[in-house]
């Protein structure tokens, strides 16, 4: 993968704890690498092609003296999250030097580093009760209203018996692909979030639910704790689970099982 580097930028803003820091501008230096396939921009040495670096550049420098942060930490992040969300980038990391630190010893600058990198999520939704159809749109609509959400393919939504044994309507099932670069835990509390302002009932387990929204995939993650767990567990034994998502992602690979979603 190419990348696109950007070293020392230098901003005068206003950044720091101690009430001097907010209304004394000081040096801060920014280094950026950004994730860009410029390929096709370096055959045709066309400037359109790649990102333009005197842009991205004044944007840091806009958003570093437009805003003002406590935290090198949050200036740092919230640089990062803007560059996705202005720029067609698969992956930035963003470095911010201080070099004007309130510190006693002395030293060249503090500096932090976030990066940022768009992954691959498959999801599945459910619904059975009310209008069922008119939940799922919603929450699709939802998910692509989110700045830090591409949503790349919807399917075809199934009608199923319900799953469990405690449910007692028919559900209809989707699945949806995304790419973000929400972790998976703040992904899973956006869908919850989702979930919530359709009024999910969390007070029986297995129960009949107006949304039902799960992270079946993260990439290749695999986690397994008191929050989440990735990949989401028995989807395979579940067909309402994987019809949907082997017409959107048939040759995603299971990182459990090392198979693709088509041959499962």
């Amino acid at each position: 993968m190419s990348s696109i580097n950007i070293h020392d930028l230098k901003v005068s803003a206003c950044h720091g704890v101690l009430p001097e820091e907010k209304i004394n501008r000081q040096p801060f230096y920014f280094d950026v690498s950004m994730q860009y396939d410029f390929e096709k921009a370096a055959k045709d040495d066309d400037l359109n092609l790649t990102l333009n670096y005197d842009e991205i550049m004044h944007a840091i420098s806009d958003f570093c003296k437009d805003n003002t942060f406590d935290l090198i930490e949050t200036l740092c992040h919230r640089a990062a999250t803007m560059l996705m969300r202005k720029y067609p980038i698969d992956s930035v990391s963003v470095t911010v030097k201080k070099p004007q630190a309130p510190v006693s010893l002395p030293f060249d600058n503090v500096s932090v580093t976030t990066t940022l990198t768009r992954t691959t999520a498959l999801l599945s939704l459910g619904s059975n009760m009310g209008d069922r159809q008119a939940y799922l749109d919603g929450a699709i609509k939802s998910l692509q209203d989110n700045q830090d959400i591409k949503v790349e393919r919807i399917s075809t939504p199934f009608e199923n018996p319900p799953y469990g044994g405690v449910a007692q309507l028919p559900f209809i099932n989707m699945a949806v692909k995304i790419s973000t670069y929400l972790s998976p835990y703040e992904l899973l509390n956006y869908l919850h979030s989702i979930e919530s302002q359709a009024k999910r009932d969390r007070s029986v387990r297995w129960g009949d639910r107006t949304l039902d929204m799960d992270v079946v995939f993260y990439g290749d993650s695999i986690i397994d704790d008191d929050t989440l767990t990735i990949p989401h567990p028995d989807y395979v034994n579940r067909d309402f689970v994987l019809k949907p998502l082997k017409e959107i992602a048939p040759n995603f690979v299971c990182p459990l099982l090392k198979k693709r979603i088509r041959d499962l």
